[in-house]
Formats: C-alpha cells, structure tokens, sequence
C-alpha cells in the first residue's frame, strides 16, 4: 500500500513538473529603465500585461548604474536608457543586442523648487546667476559625472556660464528621482530635474524650463539585451505602438519616431 501511495505521489509531482513554473517564467520579461521613466512605464507595463498576459519586472535606476549592472551579468531583457551615452556604453560592452536600438523618446530639463518656495517664474538664459538664486540652500541634480539628468544639468549651466559659482552648492544625487525627492521635502531650495518627474511630484513646482540648446538633446533610447528572452521583441513594438505613446504622452515625454498602430 504504501509502495502504490509512493508511486501516485511521484506521478502527482511529475504531472506538476510538466504543467508549470517553467510556462510561468517563459512569460515574464525584466526591464530595466532610467528612473525618470517610473510612472510612465509603469503604466505601459501594466498595459501589455493586461494585453498579452506577460508579467514584467522593472527595475528603476540612474542609467549608469543599470548599464553597469547589465555589464555585471544583471538579468535584463530590455535597457531603457534616459541619454545615448550610456545605451553607447552598453553596447561597447556587448551587452545590448544592437540592431533592436531605437532612439524612442524626448524629454526636457527644469529647474524646479519647493512648492512653497517664494522662488517663481526664473528667466534661464546666459547671464542667469543660479548661485544667487540658491542663496545659503542646496541646488539638487544627479551625479554630474554619471547620472544623465546631472550631466544634462552641468551642460546647460556651462553654456550659460553659471556653472563655476553654482557648483559648490550642488547636492550630487544617485539618480533623478532622489534629486527630486530632495527638492520636495525641502532639503534643497532648488534641483534641475526632467520635465516629466516635476509633473509627477506635488511637492514641487516648475519654476524655470532650460532652453534645449543649452545641453545635448536629451534623448531614450531603448533596446533588448544579447541574452534576452524571444518575447522581448513583442514587448519592444508595443513600445513603439500608438497605445503606448499616448501613456507616454501624458507624463508629458516627447516621441521620436511614428508609432505604430
């Protein structure tokens, strides 16, 4: 009796072996994004999902610290960088499967402040004195070595000539998102962030916007990584697709080819 009880219950497991976790993994994928795109993809992700039954894992971070996480042996089917250098880096390390690059998405950089701060409607063009308008307080960006929003943001300021006196106050973050996280509880009276994460935290408001030809364009470009799974094409082109530029849209990002429907 107990020999037949053994023989069902090694028929029960194999019978569950066949019908599953591999299925299950087959059908997520794992993204890594630039922090800037959270909410956005977010969004789009949860889409797909709902439209193909494909879970997806996001991981957001400062695109230097996901390149180099990917050059690592990080899991990754797919790299969303938030400028090219960085994607160009990936690529130099053959991490990226290079013919699924697409330059995707546009975005701009502000210079925001506490929504309470008295500081309003600032006039960003050559001459602009960022150091004096921060006063005794902290100006928060990301890593300026690094981070792409950060080097974006010292860019512009050596254009306008207002980088030399603004440096020593600056308050170098690990990516976009912690810099904003600083301006909205007041720890810094001002940050240069993107345009789309000032829109999608109250505790902070736009007041001033960076003229695009004082920095690099700030462009996304997206791709799938050498190792990723065969669904990450699938993923790629709702990228690309009507649906998700119009999500895209809404957070405020700006789309650099004709979607496709």
């Amino acid at each position: 009796m107990l020999r037949i009880a053994g023989l069902f219950t090694a028929f029960v497991i194999l019978l569950g072996a066949m019908h599953s976790p591999a299925s299950a993994d087959d059908k997520t994928l794992t993204v890594f994004a630039a922090a800037s795109m959270k909410n956005a993809l977010d969004d789009i992700d949860a889409a797909y999902t709902a439209k193909t039954g494909v879970k997806i894992n996001a991981s957001y971070a400062a695109s230097s610290a996901l390149a180099r996480q990917i050059e690592q042996g990080a899991p990754a089917d797919v790299f969303v960088s938030a400028d090219t250098d960085w994607m160009d880096y990936a690529i130099k390390q053959k991490t990226i499967n290079e013919p699924t690059r697409v330059n995707l998405l546009g975005n701009s950089i502000v210079l925001i402040a506490p929504k309470d701060s008295k500081i309003d409607n600032v006039n960003i063009a050559p001459g602009f004195d960022l150091a004096k308008l921060a006063g005794d307080g902290k100006i928060a960006t990301g890593d300026v070595k690094a981070v792409p929003v950060g080097k974006y943001a010292k860019a512009a300021l050596e254009k306008l000539g207002a980088w030399q006196a603004a440096e020593p106050k600056f308050a170098m973050a690990e990516s976009v998102r912690a810099a904003l996280t600083l301006v909205a509880r007041g720890e810094a009276v001002l940050g240069i962030v993107y345009s789309t994460d000032a829109k999608v935290e109250p505790g902070v408001k736009i007041v001033g916007t960076f003229p695009a030809d004082t920095h690099p364009a700030i462009i996304y470009p997206v791709a799938a990584t050498t190792n990723a799974k065969a669904e990450t094409s699938d993923y790629l082109a709702f990228l690309r697709s009507s649906a998700a530029k119009a999500i895209l849209g809404k957070y405020g990002f700006k789309f650099l080819i004709n979607p496709t429907t």
